[in-house]
This record gives structure tokens, sequence and C-alpha cells, in this order.
């Protein structure tokens, strides 16, 4: 993959984030930077440890390759996993889950935390859709720090500016982009079989 495809999924996964982030900073009555700061860390590194122990798991299943039909297989299963986490952001979209709003002193971090691990799985599976695609790691953990940390502190504002109302957008746009991620795998191993 380009660095450009790698920046187009690391951006889908990055609005799922953004969404969270926007109803988050929607229900606190005011931003406090040391909170930020703390958050901005527990999602770099579960970003860095789901898409490193994906990458792990599929160096793992690639040892034993013996056939080009594994290597085939790898490259459906990592269009799968793109096409899976579009759909299921944009269902995500479609469900438009009401939030109800209410101003809280300072963010629950415990309740946060919790939040990030129940979705860090799809992370995780970019991860080892990345490792069968041959990414480089150090180049993806990078830019996912990156951006990570840019989607968290503009989702946190933009839910304390502007409420929750583009969540939707986000989900919608994360969506679009990994099916986008999905079909470029597939049009790429067409043509450069």
């Amino acid at each position: 993959m380009s660095v450009l495809e790698e920046l187009i999924v690391l951006a889908g996964i990055s609005l799922d984030i953004f969404a969270v982030m926007e109803c988050q900073g929607s229900l606190i009555a005011k931003v406090q930077k040391k909170h930020l700061a703390i958050i901005c860390s527990i999602l770099v590194i579960g970003q860095v440890l789901a898409l490193g122990i994906g990458n792990f798991l599929s160096v793992l299943l690639r040892r034993y390759q013996t056939y080009d039909y594994e290597v085939f297989l790898e490259e459906v299963l990592a269009v799968v996993i793109f096409l899976g986490m579009g759909v299921r952001l944009l269902l995500k979209a479609w469900k438009n889950e009401r939030i109800i709003e209410r101003r809280e002193e300072k963010l629950n971090i415990k309740e946060f935390v919790y939040l990030y691990i129940r979705s860090s799985v799809f992370t995780l599976l970019v991860g080892v859709a990345f490792g069968f695609l041959g990414c480089g790691m150090l180049r993806v953990l990078v830019m996912a720090v990156v951006m990570t940390v840019a989607v968290t502190i503009l989702g946190m504002y933009t839910g304390y500016r502007l409420g929750f109302e583009h969540k939707v957008k986000a989900y919608i746009a994360g969506g679009i982009l990994l099916i986008a991620a999905g079909i470029d795998v597939i049009v790429r191993y067409i043509f450069y079989m």
C-alpha cells in the first residue's frame, strides 16, 4: 500500500474517534486541558497497541505461508476487513443513536477507557489488514499517532462548541473512506496481478 492509501484507512478509523470525542465534548461543562491530554495519551497508546498487535498477529499467520493462494487469501481478508469496517461506520451513522445531553463537570475517564477498549478490536483488525498488505508499520504508527491526537482534540472542541450533530457526517465519511480503501485493494490486485 502507498502512503496515501494508508492515510485513507487511518483517516477512516480516526473519524470514528472524532465522532466519539465529539459526543464526549458535547457533555462536559468545560474542556480541561489536563483531561484532554490524558484522553489523547490513552487513545494514542490504545491505537498503537491495537495496530501493533494486529500487525504482529498477521506476521505470525504469514510466517507459515507457502503457497501463492495464501497471499491472495490475505488480500481478500484485508478487503473484507476494510469493507466490514466501512459498513460498520455507515450503520452507526444510519442508527444515529441519540445522546441525552447533560452537562458534567468533568469527563469520566474510566467510562471512556471502557468505551475505547470495546472499539479497539476494530483497530486491531485494521492492524491485521495492514500486516497482510505488507505495510511499513513504523510509518503507519507515526501517522496513527499524529492523526489520533488531531482528531481527539478537534472532536472534543467541536462537540464542546457545536454539540454532537456532526457525528453522523463523521461516521459517513469514515465509512466511505474505508470502503474506498477496500475497493482500492481490489482494483490494485486486478490491475497489478
